[in-house]
């Protein structure tokens, strides 16, 4: 049998929403997508999310709670399971990391990590330029 922990993939990838987003009042939006690939030979279910926020400020938000957009999918072996969501910080740029609890149909629980992502806005990557050119 394959390792339940490693046979989880997780693929992450955003998108600034600068049409949603307001350098003036301090408000950057991202979505992402998550896609949640179950390499296992068991059938699993997403229990629970953790999520930990960190604007470029330090600054810390910690998320937590049942499933994911409001379902706790059922993941068969071979399967994905995809879903988007979005994030707001106060700073131009950021990064998420986490980890879901899933279990198995013989109700054996486990942590599969969440990869650290960035949350990159591109007047974030113009300020970068701006101070290495002066």
């Amino acid at each position: 049998m394959k390792s339940k922990k490693n046979a989880i993939q997780i693929k992450t990838a955003t998108y600034y929403l600068a049409d949603q987003s307001s350098i003036e009042a301090q408000r950057y939006i991202w979505s992402y997508d998550i896609t949640i690939i179950n390499n296992s030979d068991e059938i699993i279910q997403l229990l629970n999310r953790y999520w930990q926020i960190t604007d470029s400020k330090g600054n810390i938000e910690e998320v937590k709670g049942p499933g994911v957009v409001g379902l706790q999918p059922i993941i068969k072996p071979g399967k994905e399971f995809a879903y988007s969501s979005f994030c707001q910080l106060n700073t131009p740029q950021g990064t998420m990391k986490g980890h879901y609890e899933m279990q198995t149909l013989d109700d054996k629980q486990f942590l599969v990590e969440i990869p650290k992502f960035d949350l990159t806005s591109p007047s974030a990557n113009a300020h970068a330029l701006r101070s290495r050119l002066h």
